[in-house]
């Protein structure tokens, strides 16, 4: 697994072609972030001219923001948790909803040290990605590299989720 240092430079990389791929197709992107709190939305905004790319990041660290700001159903959170498939497919669909834009991701984990169960060990991470295509689910198991490392990871990997989201609706668009 890649160190902090490492998964920051590769997140500043992929944040860069986000952009500009992005920029190329005239589409926005929306984040809801919350084991990773902002890195995914700082990293974008790092990139000269993501302003015309990027108009929201939500961080939503608590139950009750995912379902006030995301409208994430407040019976999936209680039936499934918030660091679950289903929790991380709404909050990408919602973010994307009331952003109004076209590619939203989302990310909900355990970042640790504390937090972790059987079922949900500390460094499991949920990604969704949602666009007019559909939305995919992501599940990462980084284990217990740290907090911060988990973090750093799952923020280049939601990134990657969004450059991948772009090459699928660039193909769409050209077939």
């Amino acid at each position: 697994m890649a160190g902090e240092s490492e998964n920051r430079d590769r997140s500043g990389a992929i944040a860069r072609r986000v952009v500009e791929k992005a920029l190329a197709q005239s589409l926005t992107i929306a984040t809801a972030e919350s084991c990773t709190g902002g890195l995914v939305s700082a990293a974008i905004t790092d990139i000269a001219g993501s302003s015309a790319v990027f108009g929201t990041g939500f961080v939503t660290y608590s139950n009750a923001a995912k379902a006030r700001l995301l409208k994430v159903p407040t019976d999936r959170l209680e039936r499934f948790g918030a660091v679950s498939r289903e929790v991380a497919e709404a909050m990408a669909e919602g973010a994307r909803s009331e952003a109004g834009c076209d590619i939203a991701v989302s990310i909900t984990g355990i970042a640790g040290p504390g937090g972790g169960t059987d079922l949900k060990p500390v460094g499991l991470v949920h990604f969704a990605c949602a666009s007019k295509l559909g939305t995919v689910h992501v599940e990462r198991r980084f284990g217990a590299l740290g907090r911060s490392a988990v973090r750093e990871a799952s923020a280049a990997t939601a990134l990657e989720l969004v450059e991948e989201a772009l090459d699928r609706l660039s193909h769409a668009e050209a077939g």
